[in-house]
């Protein structure tokens, strides 16, 4: 029996910054941000925005061509989490009309966690063939203003269907697994802000690579040639071009032509929205389905990393038709509508989105109709409304 992704939504909030302009903001080369770091522009989350709205606004993409009720298990991965206890898949739940009998709750390590939701849908279907399950990748990357990691910031979020005999991609049943107690990447309970060691973060990120990588090649007996694209977790395009640099070392050239070709598609979503945690691979996933050249059967290799440190590989093939399970138009749309910022505001912004909101204080969106968000603190409860 095939497993796997069925379909894939994507949401980002409605305003962005070009980082050509945040360098001169900060009296920097531009090419430090656009080269350097591989990145172009940064989606910028409003106070009316959260991990939560940003998964149910994803999941709508796809919702109404989906049979809702086959939808046995819902699971938010989020490191942006809204309530310490309260799963934040319940407030989706709810929004969505799902059933009581929806298995909802929320999974936890860093940027790994959709990977994490992803593995635990498929050993539901593997056990209940006919359902079906939505798995959320929903995060706000913040590092703060004037920072060294201000550059790779962002917001987004992905929604998987998975279930048996899916349209986009069929995952291999073998992964391989890397885990260590390390911290070059934290966020305290009182902070919004992220804290993080960067060289020491990436340098650990490439060494799992390496260690999952190699160790699923063992595992399976595929080699690197084996693969029409490998893609990565991408808090920022030039560190997985790190990682690409290290599969496609010692390739003939036809293989690392075909490398570096589908990492360059898949890169293309990441470059404009920014970092998305949890959210990030799958960005890469969609971009590199919208953007590459994959024949059917295609096998695609993922590198999942979430700092802590938890790191997987796993892999899939495309299944014949895939394309018509995409909204490329309506995805590069969603990009188009977004609201240029100014650097000024782009800091009003974010500096309000800080501050939770005092009770009772009704906030408004200026997204467009049909949009969830935010909606404010009501007796110390959180409140979501549709546009």
């Amino acid at each position: 029996m095939q497993i796997g992704i069925d379909r894939i939504g994507m949401y980002t909030p409605n305003k962005y910054i070009d980082l050509v302009d945040l360098a001169h903001a900060r009296n920097e080369d531009p090419a430090k941000f656009l080269i350097g770091i591989g990145q172009k522009e940064m989606s910028v989350a409003d106070e009316t925005q959260d991990a939560v709205s940003m998964g149910i606004n994803a999941t709508l993409r796809y919702f109404d061509r989906i049979d809702s009720a086959k939808v046995g298990l819902l699971l938010l991965a989020t490191e942006s989490g809204v309530d310490q206890s309260k799963s934040g898949s319940l407030f989706i739940n709810s929004a969505l009309g799902l059933g009581p009998d929806v298995r909802t709750f929320e999974i936890k390590e860093a940027c790994f966690g959709l990977t994490a939701a992803l593995v635990t849908a498929r050993d539901y279907i593997q056990a209940h063939p006919d359902k079906t399950a939505i798995v959320i990748g929903s995060d706000i990357a913040r590092y703060g203003l004037k920072t060294a990691g201000e550059v790779t910031q962002g917001a987004g979020s992905i929604s998987l269907l998975v279930k048996k005999d899916p349209g986009i991609l069929a995952l291999d049943p073998q992964s391989s697994a890397c885990s260590a107690d390390i911290n070059d990447f934290w966020r305290p309970n009182e902070s919004k802000l992220a804290l993080v060691d960067g060289k020491f973060s990436t340098a650990i990120y490439l060494d799992f690579f390496k260690t999952t990588f190699t160790a699923y090649q063992k595992m399976t007996g595929l080699k690197t040639n084996d693969f029409a694209a490998l893609i990565y977790h991408l808090p920022f395009s030039k560190m997985g071009l790190k990682a690409n640099r290290i599969a496609v070392a010692g390739q003939d050239e036809v293989t690392t032509k075909r490398l570096n070709n589908s990492f360059t598609a898949s890169i293309q979503l990441g470059q404009r929205i920014g970092n998305t945690y949890t959210a990030a691979l799958y960005f890469s996933l969609l971009s590199l389905l919208e953007n590459g050249a994959l024949a059917p059967s295609a096998r695609i290799g993922l590198f999942s990393y979430g700092s802590g440190a938890m790191g997987e590989f796993l892999s899939g093939k495309v299944i014949i038709g895939h394309q018509n399970m995409l909204m490329r138009g309506s995805d590069e749309q969603q990009l188009q509508k977004r609201r240029k910022l100014t650097i000024a505001e782009y800091e009003e912004v974010f500096t309000q989105a800080l501050t939770e909101p005092q009770d009772d204080v009704e906030l408004t969106s200026d997204a467009e109709k049909g949009t969830w968000y935010f909606a404010g603190i009501s007796e110390r409860q959180r409140q979501y409304r549709k546009k």
